[in-house]
């Protein structure tokens, strides 16, 4: 039959984000044992007091070596290279049948031109464009007609390669953007693709952004 104690262990277990707040010290045993009291009762199919819960939760924190779940820890560690570009600008456009055509000019426009940065992400309603400022004056002209929902300058982009394995990996974006957060680094926007994911900040933000990112490796 399943104690208390390894019923605590299996839950804490599932949940790495919890073990990293009682690592940080930042959660109450009360609380935690409140909140998850019922996969508790569940497992053991019978009525607990939140009072052993929160023993259990002690012995198991004094016990083990809190933190990260370790198969997260290791795909953090694995993140590869990150690149920094400044000097971008950001267009969102509201999504028309002219505006595939505009992005075919945009195309042309930069297809020579190996060093730009370009992104394009088309959501249900609006499209937004992300390049290189060397492209601020054309954008307008290729654009000519279309309804712009809203632009911005003076921004820079981190692109962190993640490990292949991270589309199979919990939390992972949650535990890079916490950290920005808990930084007070505002995310300007975000891209990503299958292995690679982009960050916009504004150029005041991204040394500290840099920084944080990097002691994270």
């Amino acid at each position: 039959m399943i104690t208390i104690s390894r019923a605590v262990e299996r839950v804490l277990n599932s949940k790495p984000f919890i073990l990293e707040s009682l690592n940080d010290q930042i959660i109450n045993f009360s609380s935690l044992a409140s909140f998850i009291k019922s996969d508790i009762e569940h497992l053991l199919k019978k009525d607990v007091k939140e009072g052993a819960i929160i023993m259990a939760i002690r012995r198991f924190k004094d016990l083990n070596e809190v933190g990260l779940s370790g198969k997260l820890e290791k795909e953090i560690k694995k993140l590869g290279d990150i690149v920094v570009r400044s000097n971008l600008v950001d267009f969102t456009f509201k999504n028309s049948e002219s505006l595939i055509k505009c992005q075919q000019n945009l195309f042309e426009e930069i297809k020579n031109n190996p060093d730009v940065f370009y992104t394009v992400t088309r959501g249900l309603y609006e499209t937004t464009f992300i390049i290189s400022d060397q492209f601020l004056d054309k954008i307008p002209v290729l654009f000519e007609g279309e309804k712009l929902i809203s632009s911005s300058s003076g921004l820079s982009s981190i692109t962190i390669k993640l490990p292949i394995s991270n589309t199979e990996q919990p939390g992972l974006y949650y535990y890079i953007f916490k950290k920005l957060a808990w930084d007070g680094i505002n995310v300007f926007e975000v891209v990503s693709t299958s292995n690679e994911i982009t960050i916009l900040l504004k150029d005041k933000d991204v040394d500290r952004a840099f920084t944080v990112i990097k002691k994270m490796k």
